[in-house]
């Protein structure tokens, strides 16, 4: 774990023990501040035993307090933390700020920092993939992976690539990055914040914490980020237009518009890290997509199935429509979508409505996106459960078409998380190729 003497003889509030809280009150312990920390789950509360004194921020007087950490899973603008915070004149901060705030006493290093509303996790994996590949140390924290703060230091000369949401960013103050990245914003989280202008100025800020000699990378596809990029005139502009579809076809994980993007992206941090464009090559010729994100699971009897599970909204969806598209007028694609709705709208997959042959939906959206492509005059069968959807596209599906799991919706009317939606999804691939083996094998 990181341990700095930044935080020796300081008093801080942990508030949630879910993984990121558990690695802040670990991290704040072994540095010897004196850490209160508080979750609703006593199994929770247990895991900290003899690291820290359990106690509810709620219920207890803050002042004194350096800060108070909370999870960025806690609704700042309507949790009441936040007012009894601003009574105590307490800040409240992330383990991301942590982390900042431990940079000095690290070895010297180089911080990569990503965000965006689409595209952040597959983005800082390429990233990370590519400067291990070039023999740098690495780390890759934040909103992808293991907690930053739990993880083993760096040695002189390495790279923390961290994938940063705007709920991360909102908890920070002191992170200057040497390299900064913007990928695209589309309306999401907007319950958090003033409306979709408060959401940009959240991305925003990650250039604002920056001194003017780091680097930042802005990828200029849409009309928001340009207007970000605008305002900062040290930025490099990039676009995923620049990415060739020859180039592309060399990197099979990296398939689709969206991921023209993510290379775009990677190339110019890469290049501002100083590594070479030999490396960069192999970097993305080698790099394997993350599960549940455009993750190519299996191919069974010439059709290829991809768990996009990842994908929680209609914007996200999109890009994963444009990847294959249809071939001398005949779409291929075979799409399963649904399951909690987050709006009553697929107008940002309309583009690549012809390239779906046909649509299979699940979950309690289901009757509403049936109701809808019908209107779009998209073929679609309602199929409510996962296992019954791969099963009806694998009875419709050609050799060389793709049957597709990119729901458009969060998964939580089903399943868990979209970890869960993609292994069910992965499961239920896997044993229809059992059934096609035992069949041949007859």
């Amino acid at each position: 774990m990181i341990v700095s003497d930044a935080f020796a003889g300081k008093r801080y509030a942990v508030l949630g023990l879910a993984r990121s809280g558990l690695a802040t009150v670990d991290a704040l312990a072994a540095s010897g501040a004196w850490v209160i920390a508080w979750d609703q789950r006593e199994d929770a509360r247990a895991l900290v035993a003899g690291k820290a004194v359990l106690g509810d921020p709620l219920e207890m007087d803050l002042h004194g307090l350096d800060a108070i950490i909370v999870s960025p899973g806690v609704p700042l603008n309507r949790h009441p933390i936040a007012a009894r915070a601003r009574e105590a004149g307490v800040p409240i901060i992330g383990d991301i700020e942590l982390f900042a705030l431990a940079r000095p006493t690290l070895p010297p290093h180089r911080v990569v920092g990503i965000t965006g509303t689409n595209g952040k996790s597959t983005t800082t994996a390429l990233i990370h993939h590519i400067v291990r590949n070039a023999g740098l140390p690495t780390r890759m924290g934040g909103n992808i992976g293991l907690p930053i703060l739990g993880q083993e230091p760096l040695k002189a000369g390495g790279v923390y690539v961290l994938e940063l949401s705007s709920y991360q960013i909102d908890l920070t103050y002191s992170l200057d990055c040497d390299v900064a990245v913007l990928l695209n914003i589309t309306p999401d989280h907007l319950d958090r914040y003033d409306g979709f202008e408060g959401y940009v100025a959240s991305k925003a800020r990650l250039f604002a914490m920056q001194t003017p000699a780091h680097a930042a990378v802005i990828a200029v596809d849409d009309d928001v980020t340009r207007r970000v990029a605008a305002g900062i005139a040290r930025a490099s502009q990039v676009s995923g237009t620049s990415i060739g579809p020859q180039a592309q076809a060399q990197w099979p994980a990296l398939q689709g518009p969206h991921n023209a993007q993510n290379v775009a992206v990677a190339v110019a941090v890469a290049r501002a890290l100083g590594i070479s464009d030999a490396n960069i090559a192999a970097g993305l010729e080698s790099y394997a997509s993350l599960p549940h994100r455009m993750q190519r699971v299996a191919e069974v009897g010439g059709v290829l199935y991809v768990n996009d599970s990842k994908a929680t909204n209609a914007a996200s969806t999109a890009p994963a429509l444009a990847a294959w598209p249809a071939i001398e007028g005949r779409p291929r694609i075979h799409w399963i979508l649904g399951g909690l709705a987050k709006t009553d709208s697929l107008d940002d997959c309309a583009a690549g409505f012809p390239n779906v042959a046909r649509a299979y939906t699940i979950g309690e959206a289901g009757p509403l996106f049936a109701r809808l492509l019908g209107e779009a005059q998209v073929p679609v069968t309602e199929c409510e459960l996962m296992v019954t959807a791969v099963a009806e596209a694998a009875a419709h599906a050609r050799p060389g078409d793709i049957v597709l799991l990119s729901p458009a919706c969060a998964s939580f009317d089903q399943f868990r998380d979209f970890e869960a939606r993609g292994d069910a999804f992965t499961a239920a691939v896997a044993a229809l190729g059992e059934r096609l083996q035992g069949g041949n094998a007859a």
